[in-house]
């Protein structure tokens, strides 16, 4: 199993995100080939819900403990409430504006 299968399973059985972005920055670092050391994470929970920033912080690091020792090197963490992520991208959520149709060279 991938890195990125190990770290995205055990985040949605612990958290049960509505949102889970997860991005391998590894490329970005002077690293071996075939290296999964870097990474960003933006996870959206209810479990956050009344939780300091440095709790969040804690609950992704005790699910990620073994990855942590053994491989990750790297992991930045966004994580929001469903209230946070949905002040932070609007109502349509992460989602792009539906297409209309046309384009530029029509106007």
């Amino acid at each position: 199993m991938s890195m990125r299968e190990r770290i995205e399973n055990k985040l949605r059985a612990g958290l049960t995100p509505s949102h889970l972005e997860l991005v391998d920055e590894t490329q970005m670092h002077n690293v071996p080939p075939d290296s999964e050391s870097h990474w960003k994470v933006v996870l959206v929970s209810e479990v956050f819900e009344g939780k300091s920033l440095v709790q969040r912080h804690q609950a992704v690091y005790a699910l990620l403990g073994e990855e942590m020792r053994n491989g990750i090197h790297a992991l930045a963490m966004k994580t929001l409430t469903p209230e946070q992520w949905q002040a932070q991208v609007g109502p349509l959520g992460n989602t792009s504006p539906p297409y209309l149709g046309g384009s530029k060279a029509d106007r």
